[in-house]
């Protein structure tokens, strides 16, 4: 299949990718944020995700913005590896190790294995592996928030463009990587749900 030898490097260079993505993922950098700010572990408080939206909400607008940009920038600069290390044309390298800091981001070995679920540092993956789909999705998003003045509604129209706008532009096998990423964002919202369902029941 001469499609397989695009996806990949030589195996030192995918173990690589996957080591510096995985260790770049597990820096919980709304955590750090929390702790400076408030000297709280956004494991504890609101819904218990240590990413982003628990940022704003537990901390405000303000201090959230270092943890978008910081999970946005872990994504970029583990894809941005992989994309480094893979020879000519391997564009998967840059998938691998974005989808390890992905990993990394929500099962970090540093924070008992307890993280977030992986939205932003998705972005940055995808800014590298899929640049102008990603680009266009972006713009997507920025007109229905201008419109709906909603940001979560405006990421979910920019996440639910961003495979079809791909399939056009890179083709299947590209949008089918993406799509293993975007699916492992859906298992951490399951797990989520779970989770909150299992405290609600013992708490009762």
């Amino acid at each position: 299949m001469t499609w397989l030898a695009d996806l990949t490097s030589t195996p030192i260079d995918v173990a690589v990718a996957i080591v510096v993505g995985y260790l770049l993922g597990c820096i919980q950098i709304a955590n750090v944020v929390a702790r400076r700010r408030a000297k709280v572990d956004l494991r504890d408080v609101g819904d218990r995700n240590p990413g982003f939206w628990n940022a704003r909400e537990t901390l405000g607008r303000k201090a959230a913005v270092p943890v978008f940009v910081g999970d946005v920038a872990k994504g970029l600069a583990a894809a941005g590896v992989g994309a480094l290390l893979a020879d000519d044309g391997m564009w998967g390298v840059a998938y691998v190790a974005g989808g390890a800091a992905m990993i990394g981001h929500a099962f970090p070995v540093f924070s008992r294995f307890a993280g977030g679920r992986s939205i932003l540092t998705f972005v940055g993956t995808v800014l590298v592996a899929t640049t102008v789909p990603t680009l266009l999705a972006v713009v997507l998003l920025l007109v229905v928030f201008v419109i709906t003045r909603s940001f979560a509604r405006a990421s979910q129209a920019g996440m639910i463009a961003l495979p079809f706008v791909q399939i056009v532009i890179d083709g299947p096998f590209r949008t089918a990587a993406t799509g293993v990423l975007m699916t492992f964002i859906g298992v951490r919202f399951a797990m989520a749900a779970v989770e909150d369902r299992r405290r609600a029941a013992a708490q009762s």
